[in-house]
């Protein structure tokens, strides 16, 4: 861990993070780690410091652990997957392995922010109650699973974005992950046969595109205005899901 590159890397997202941190400097944040660092507790002391800046926002602290558990979700699905000898091959193997380096990167990241008041990491059920019984033996069923979790993982994000405004800093971690997981979505459906966007609301499951054949943007009806087809439209946007919709996504996968 460079203690020096994360503080540097605090800094250039939110520069008043010290300021809400009464009677600390930067050299007093950076020493104090330094000698925890020593005995081995600097993620936990990195976590403490976020949590003193930003404990008073309850409902960042709520999205936060939203977003931890969807990371947790994924990156145990990435993780079981790669980890099955044999089970996937070629650009699948390395598409699914980089992408479990970026999901265990984020329930890092997350964890660490959120220190003492992240959540644990549930059990899950992958089959999702029996749905999905071949999840790791059927490589189409793994990239239908894979599809729906990181399609539902771009919308959820842009779901609980507004709640974040508070915490511009925050806000922008949560965007960079969001731009990741929408590329992981590109990724994965094309690996499925599929356009890397959503085209009106059709997909498997049916509640992972609950709602994305809107045309209406911004008051105005795009069909209309510009003359093309709802297919074309539809695929240029993508709507949110809130979190009822999201944990309803996700239930039957938690054990």
């Amino acid at each position: 861990m460079n203690l020096q590159n994360i503080l540097n890397e605090i800094e250039k997202v939110d520069a008043e993070v010290y300021e809400r941190l009464d009677h600390v400097s930067r050299r007093h944040v950076f020493q104090n780690l330094m000698k925890k660092a020593v005995l081995g507790v600097a993620p936990v002391a990195f976590g403490s410091i976020l949590n003193k800046a930003y404990a008073q926002n309850s409902a960042v602290v709520e999205v936060l652990n939203f977003a931890l558990t969807l990371e947790y979700l994924e990156a145990e699905f990435y993780n079981i997957g790669t980890g099955r000898a044999g089970f996937l091959t070629g650009e699948a193997m390395t598409t699914f392995m980089q992408i479990a380096k970026h999901e265990n990167a984020h329930v890092a990241l997350l964890k660490s922010a959120l220190g003492g008041a992240a959540v644990a990491k549930p059990n899950f059920d992958f089959t999702a109650k029996g749905a999905f019984p071949t999840v790791f033996t059927s490589y189409q069923t793994f990239l239908a699973v894979a599809q729906a979790f990181e399609d539902t993982g771009v919308r959820a994000y842009k779901g609980q974005a507004g709640r974040l405004i508070p915490a511009p800093d925050i806000l922008t971690v949560a965007l960079q992950i969001h731009s990741v997981e929408a590329l992981h979505a590109a990724k994965v459906r094309y690996l499925n046969g599929n356009k890397g966007w959503i085209v009106n609301s059709n997909g498997f499951p049916a509640a992972v595109y609950a709602g994305d054949d809107v045309v209406v943007q911004g008051g105005v009806n795009l069909v209309g205005l510009t003359g093309l087809s709802m297919e074309r439209v539809t695929e240029a946007f993508d709507e949110p899901l809130t979190k009822e919709q999201v944990l309803a996504i996700v239930s039957p996968f938690l054990a």
